[in-house]
């Protein structure tokens, strides 16, 4: 039975003082086994409250949603209003998927230069489980929405490709792939969970589902790096430096901005997409709230070089005062 009174489910415990990071990732591998969930099995698809309604007025924008605040979305009939909410979820369903893809393939590509003996190796196959079940759900909700959801360009397969390959060539920047991909979208779904609104009770549930279990893999993602950063060679660290900030802002607007299929299908005007995601403080705001931690995390591992900075700046995701 769904509800809508479950609690956000807390974050993993990071590692405590003095956890060993072999340990902290055994203790991880357990927690896949206690706490997971299944696409199917764990989310009432036939229930009669899960139905999807495009006319649903739950799938609104908030007004403090940066499109749902212009004028003109609220402008819209209500009809208009939610069926724009209902596609822009579909489609960053749909671009989950496809990222959980290029990480579950990544992960393999991990685990096949990992000795039978490192702890990393089960978790590595416990989290490429736990992102099959994730793009199921997504998959599912996709296809229950009613809209044909485009896939990713020829130019986007390409380098989820190269990012793919990263995984066994430059491990850490695989993961800092994994948390521009997985950091936005896990802030923006406690943000919904949290925010008092109410939400279809399927979306709630996925969103329920999805954080409990990406708190785990960006606990391992953030563990990895404070690991192995420090083993780099200058010239690899230097490299990762400014590959990330372009990485993180790249993956925050495409996750947590409408899809050009979006904005065609339902004439968004392109003076509506300006002031609310181009010029907009408050989301700018929200894209640097949502990357603090990793902020947090490169000022701990002192990738924050001058040249690395300035591109932290152009890609509008730095913070004058990261948190240390």
């Amino acid at each position: 039975m769904l509800t809508t009174a479950d609690p956000v489910p807390d974050e993993e415990r990071p590692a405590a003082p003095g956890e060993a990071y072999a340990d902290l990732v055994r203790r991880l591998s357990r927690q896949s086994v206690t706490k997971h969930f299944d696409a199917y099995a764990n989310v009432p698809w036939d229930a009669p409250e899960s139905r999807l309604d495009p006319d649903d007025p739950r799938f609104e924008h908030a007004p403090e949603h940066p499109l749902g605040g212009t004028d003109w979305y609220r402008s819209q009939p209500p009809a208009t209003r939610a069926g724009i909410g209902l596609h822009t979820v579909a489609t960053q369903m749909k671009t989950g998927a496809l990222f959980e893809n290029a990480l579950q393939r990544g992960l393999l590509e991990l685990a096949l230069t990992l000795p039978g003996d490192a702890p990393e190796l089960r978790y590595a196959y416990h989290e490429m489980i736990e992102e099959g079940q994730h793009s199921l759900m997504f998959h599912e909700f996709v296809h229950r929405s009613g809209f044909a959801v485009r896939g990713l360009g020829w130019l986007e397969r390409l380098g989820a490709r190269a990012v793919v390959r990263t995984a066994r060539t430059f491990p850490e920047l695989f993961f800092v792939f994994v948390l521009g991909g997985e950091d936005p979208i896990d802030h923006a779904q406690r943000t919904a969970l949290q925010s008092g609104r109410e939400l279809h009770p399927l979306l709630r549930r996925i969103m329920q589902i999805h954080v409990t279990e990406e708190a785990r893999h960006l606990c391992f993602a953030r563990a990895y790096l404070r690991e192995h950063v420090p083993r780099l060679s200058p010239l690899r660290r230097r490299w990762l430096a400014l590959r990330a900030p372009l990485i993180l802002g790249t993956m925050f607007r495409m996750m947590l901005r409408p899809s050009r299929q979006v904005i065609r299908t339902w004439g968004i005007p392109r003076e509506v997409i300006d002031a609310a995601y181009v010029r907009n403080p408050a989301h700018h705001a929200f894209a640097r709230a949502s990357l603090a931690k990793v902020r947090t995390l490169f000022a701990e591992l002192g990738l924050f070089t001058p040249p690395a900075v300035r591109l932290w700046r152009l890609m509008g995701i730095w913070d004058a005062a990261p948190a240390h």
